[in-house]
């Protein structure tokens, strides 16, 4: 008598990835329903993993035109229009054989997912930086010369010099390392993304704190940005020490 369908299955999920092409040989005339969903559920999962592996490849498209540099950096900011809380920038240097399965723009990522990149990004990065620059910053210098403060500081804050950055769209002032601005690079580069995960990640936690500081506006679910609820909030409690008073103007 042949194994049962729960030891097959057990088989599969002791079996390394190079081992499977051997299992559906073995199993492949098994007429069973189960053996035969089993083995679907595992060639469907594969063709997921390749086709992943396809799209991070062509993510890699900048990291491979500037190879020969050995520090390739990402850099990306996230709050840049909430009407609360600070901007933050995140700088990433990942090794060059590095492979972070779904990593992508911190926007085409659930919360739940952009969580479990943020440990590891921060388990697999050569270094990581993050900048933050406060809403009383935004008031005084504005958003744009506060979002180049925070990516300063977040290129201060790595353990690692860069050679080479790699910037989600801008060029930041007062910078001396060679720069490459990339048009929605966040969606283009894996040192990007993972810089826009790591900006996105912090600012998210540091709003769920104020939450708890401040319930009455909803920092939790709305991020500081200007949700109809929000803005009922600002109306009728007025501003936090955390609003941005040139974004809220027109609200009080």
């Amino acid at each position: 008598m042949g194994n049962s369908i729960q030891e097959i299955k057990w088989e599969f999920e002791q079996a390394d990835r190079n081992d499977l092409p051997a299992l559906y040989k073995k199993y492949d005339t098994d007429e069973r329903a189960g053996v035969q969903n089993l083995i679907k559920r595992y060639k469907k999962q594969e063709e997921k993993l390749a086709s992943e592996r396809v799209r991070l490849e062509e993510m890699r498209q900048y990291e491979r035109q500037y190879q020969e540099y050995s520090y390739i950096c990402g850099i990306d900011e996230a709050g840049r229009g909430p009407l609360a809380g600070p901007v933050v920038a995140g700088a990433v240097i990942l090794p060059k054989d590095c492979e972070i399965l779904y990593l992508n723009d911190s926007k085409k990522v659930s919360a739940k997912k952009r969580e479990a990149l943020y440990d590891e990004i921060m388990d697999k990065a050569l270094a990581v930086g993050v900048g933050i620059s406060s809403p009383a910053r935004i008031d005084e210098i504005n958003i744009l010369q506060a979002t180049y403060e925070a990516m300063r500081f977040a290129i201060q804050d790595l353990k690692t010099a860069p050679d080479i950055l790699l910037n989600d769209a801008v060029t930041i002032p007062g910078v001396t390392i060679r720069q490459v601005p990339i048009i929605k690079g966040d969606a283009k580069s894996v040192s990007i993304a993972a810089a826009s995960i790591i900006a996105k990640v912090t600012r998210d936690r540091l709003m769920v704190k104020y939450d708890e500081i401040m319930p009455e506006y909803g920092f939790a679910g709305n991020k500081g940005y200007g949700s109809a609820a929000h803005i009922e909030a600002l109306k009728k409690y007025g501003p936090t020490p955390i609003h941005r008073n040139t974004f809220i103007k027109n609200f009080i």
